[in-house]
């Protein structure tokens, strides 16, 4: 049998946003802000958040080459020890670094990799994120 949970989204304009968390190597534990992007492929942290974390943007597991509204750009890509968002935790989660603008109020993008793996159903015009979640008889 399967259930869904609910989890309210902010909005801002047109705009949905929700927060995360990550946790580092070194026990470390960092809260943020993330844009819904069901365009994103990848979930994006600002690289700042992700070297906070202790990540190694120098030496990344792999560079990724995506495309962004200023064009193809290559970026790192690292794994976090955790990822948390939408009461899931998914443990040694990819995630892609790049530095957004410092204007922008978020601190990166929750992506398709991580909806995708959640089955998330967004039904925008209730700012909502819904999550199946099985439970045993």
């Amino acid at each position: 049998m399967t259930s869904q949970r609910i989890y309210r989204l902010t909005r801002y304009g047109n705009l949905l946003v929700l927060k995360a968390a990550a946790g580092g190597r070194d026990g470390t534990v960092r809260q943020f802000t993330l844009l819904v992007d069901t365009r994103s492929s990848y979930t994006v942290l600002r690289a700042n958040v992700l070297e906070n974390l202790g990540c190694d943007l120098q030496n990344p597991n792999r560079r990724i080459r995506t495309s962004t509204g200023g064009g193809i750009v290559e970026a790192p890509m690292v794994t976090v020890p955790w990822f948390s968002c939408l009461g899931q935790r998914v443990e040694n989660f990819p995630i892609v670094a790049y530095t957004l603008p410092a204007t922008t109020f978020v601190d990166g993008l929750l992506g398709m990799d991580f909806l995708t793996l959640c089955q998330a159903v967004i039904p925008v015009e209730e700012a909502e994120i819904r999550i199946r979640q099985s439970t045993e008889e």
